[in-house]
């Protein structure tokens, strides 16, 4: 079944084929969606131009989230779209470590602008392309809401996103055009990696959740086909956790004891 045919998303966010924003893209495209792939410079080009092969010859357009002319030039190539995955997020790599309040000023602005901004102002710039009904996805991390050691700053910054997320929704509703977040769980990605002491939490968590197991990228694809189409016409301004319910523990069982 094939719930995407006749949409055109465009996802940003795709660095490699690790990246949690390639699986959904994947899934997007095995559902019929044609898709829109954007990128930021040219050390990812090449990367980006083979995952746009590999899915039905997506289009490739540069976007670099920082510049407004950058955007608007998004916005003029682009054409109409019917959704958005928004995978962006940056962080300096000293501020996934150590005290919160160690964060310098120009971090702090420039994860804030990078991994929230960058929602507010893409779907400013292309809120003439979407189409009425339209939906919108931003990728999220339980780190905004509960303390999660050494991600500092990136939860600050995804709080903001969520923040975010439900202002927008309410901004669009009224053309119909649906805006959520996905958090999910710890996935194995270049990103991540840069966490202190993350090579330990996918296993953490899977042990830890209802339902033991890993989290994959394709896992949140799938959420993300759900939210791009027509079945969730109703729902937005929303969280929706692929996580295996790890989100929901709030004591874990010893695994030592029966």
């Amino acid at each position: 079944m094939s719930l995407l045919d006749g949409k055109t998303i465009l996802v940003t966010g795709i660095a490699n084929r690790w990246s949690i924003a390639s699986g959904i893209a994947h899934r997007l495209h095995e559902h019929g969606a044609r898709l829109i792939l954007t990128y930021q410079g040219d050390r990812v080009e090449d990367a980006v131009r083979e995952h746009a092969r590999a899915l039905g010859d997506a289009a490739l357009l540069p976007c670099d989230v920082t510049s407004d002319d950058s955007l608007r030039a998004l916005a003029a190539n682009a054409g109409a779209i019917d959704g958005l995955i928004h995978s962006i997020a940056f962080v300096k790599k000293e501020d996934l470590s150590g005290k919160v309040y160690d964060t310098s000023r120009d971090g702090f602005a420039l994860a804030m602008d990078i991994s929230a901004y960058s929602l507010i102002t893409l779907v400013g710039h292309l809120k003439d392309n979407f189409n009425d009904g339209a939906s919108i996805a931003a990728l999220t991390y339980l780190g905004s809401s509960q303390i999660v050691p050494n991600y500092n700053i990136a939860g600050i910054a995804k709080a903001a996103l969520e923040a975010s997320v439900r202002y927008l929704a309410f901004d669009l509703g009224e053309r119909g055009i649906r805006v959520n977040a996905i958090s999910a769980g710890p996935i194995s990605t270049a990103s991540s990696r840069q966490v202190a002491g993350f090579s330990s939490m996918p296993a953490k968590v899977a042990a830890a959740a209802p339902l033991k197991r890993k989290i994959s990228s394709e896992d949140v694809g799938n959420c993300a086909v759900y939210l791009m189409s027509d079945l969730s016409s109703q729902v937005t301004a929303d969280v929706h956790f692929v996580d295996g319910g790890y989100h929901a523990m709030g004591m874990y069982a010893d695994p030592a004891r029966p």
